[in-house]
C-alpha cells in the first residue's frame, strides 16, 4: 500500500494517476475526499495534518508514504509530525517532497521552511529519499486570466534563470522513490533541461497560443502590496520575496542530470509542457520546436495581471 498526502494538489495527484496506472494499490490523503477526483481504483480516505487521529488512521497499513508538508514559516511541526505518524505506524519508506535551495543561507529563513522535514526524515530510521525540485511549469497557470484577456504577465524574477521543471516529472521520480529502495538516502534536485527567465516563458506560450504573450517586471515594493492584500502573512510575503530576489541574483540557475538518471530520459521541456496544457490558456496548441522563442512585445502594469498566490 502507498500512501499519498497532498493526493489533490499538482504534485500528489499526479502521483496518484501514475501509480494506479501502473496497476500499486495506492491510498489517497485529502481533507475532504467527496471532492476529490481521482482514478477510481484509488482508496480516497480523510486526513488533516492538524488532526493527528484521522493522519493515524490514514496511514495505517502503508509501506511508503509520499509526503507533502504545508510551506511556510510556522509549519515546521506539520512535517515532522507527518514524518513521526508514519515511523509510528509502520511505514517503512517516506519520500519528502521539498524545494530546491533548502538549506542555502543566500536565501535566508525561507530556505530553512523545508529543513525540520528534511531532517525528520534523514532521522527517523526509515528508508527516505527527498525531492528538491525547482520551479514547476505549472506555475505559470497564474498567468492564464492575463492571457485570456490580452494583458502582460507579470515578472517578479527579472533576467534571473531557473530549471523550470515539469510537475509530471517531478511526480514520475515520486514513483520511482516510492517503489524502488536504490533511491533510499537520496537528495534529488530536480530540474528541467534548459534554465528560463519569466520572459523566456512568455515567449514559449506566445509561440505555442500562436499570439503575442506580453510580460511586465513588477517592483518588489509592488509585489508586496499585492502579497499582502491577497491576505498573505508578513513573513510569508518577505520570504516569498527573499525567494525571488534570490533567483534574481542567479542564485537558482542551476541545472542537474537527477531527472535523467532516475528516469533513465531528459526531463520534458517547458515548451512539451505548455503545449500539453494550451487549452487551460484558451488556445489550440501549437508544437514548438526546441529552443524556439519570441520576443515579448511593448510592456504595460496592469493590476489584474497579478497572480494568485499558490505555486507548490
Amino acid at each position: 500500500m502507498i500512501l499519498i498526502t497532498g493526493a489533490t494538489g499538482t504534485i500528489g495527484s499526479e502521483i496518484v494517476r501514475q501509480l494506479a496506472a501502473r496497476g500499486e494499490q495506492v491510498r489517497a490523503v485529502t481533507r475532504d475526499p467527496h471532492r476529490a477526483q481521482l482514478p477510481a481504483e484509488v482508496e480516497v480516505v480523510r486526513g488533516d495534518y492538524t488532526d493527528t487521529a484521522s493522519m493515524v488512521a490514514a496511514m495505517s497499513g502503508a509501506d511508503a508514504v509520499f509526503i507533502v508538508g504545508v510551506l511556510g514559516p510556522d509549519d515546521a511541526e506539520a512535517d515532522q509530525a507527518l514524518v513521526a505518524t508514519a515511523k509510528a505506524s509502520g511505514v517503512r519508506r517516506i519520500v519528502k517532497l521539498s524545494a530546491i535551495g533548502t538549506g542555502d543561507p543566500e536565501l535566508g529563513r525561507v530556505g530553512t521552511w523545508h529543513l525540520p522535514g528534511e531532517n525528520a526524515a534523514r532521522e527517523s530510521g526509515l528508508e527516505w529519499t527527498i525531492l528538491r525540485p525547482s520551479s514547476f511549469a505549472s506555475n505559470t497557470l497564474s498567468w492564464t486570466d492575463a492571457i485570456r484577456s490580452g494583458q502582460p504577465v507579470p515578472n517578479l524574477t527579472g533576467s534571473g534563470t531557473q530549471g523550470v521543471i515539469d510537475p509530471r516529472d517531478v511526480a514520475a521520480v515520486a514513483v520511482e522513490a516510492l517503489l524502488v529502495p536504490d533511491h533510499s538516502g537520496r537528495v534529488y534536485t530536480l530540474t528541467g533541461p534548459e534554465l528560463l527567465t519569466g520572459p523566456d516563458q512568455a515567449a514559449v506560450l506566445a509561440a505555442v497560443l500562436g499570439h503575442p504573450v506580453e510580460s511586465i517586471d513588477i517592483a518588489e515594493d509592488t509585489a508586496r502590496e499585492h502579497m499582502l492584500a491577497a491576505g498573505m502573512s508578513v513573513e510569508f510575503a518577505d520570504g516569498a520575496l527573499a525567494g525571488q530576489a534570490y533567483v534574481r541574483a542567479g542564485g537558482n540557475a542551476v541545472l542537474t542530470d537527477d531527472v535523467h538518471r532516475v528516469l533513465g530520459r531528459a526531463p520534458r521541456t517547458y515548451a512539451e509542457w505548455a503545449t500539453d496544457h494550451a487549452t487551460a490558456f484558451g488556445a489550440v496548441a501549437t508544437p514548438v520546436a526546441q529552443g524556439s522563442q519570441s520576443s515579448p512585445a511593448p510592456l504595460t502594469v496592469v493590476e489584474s495581471a497579478w497572480p494568485n498566490r499558490g505555486q507548490r
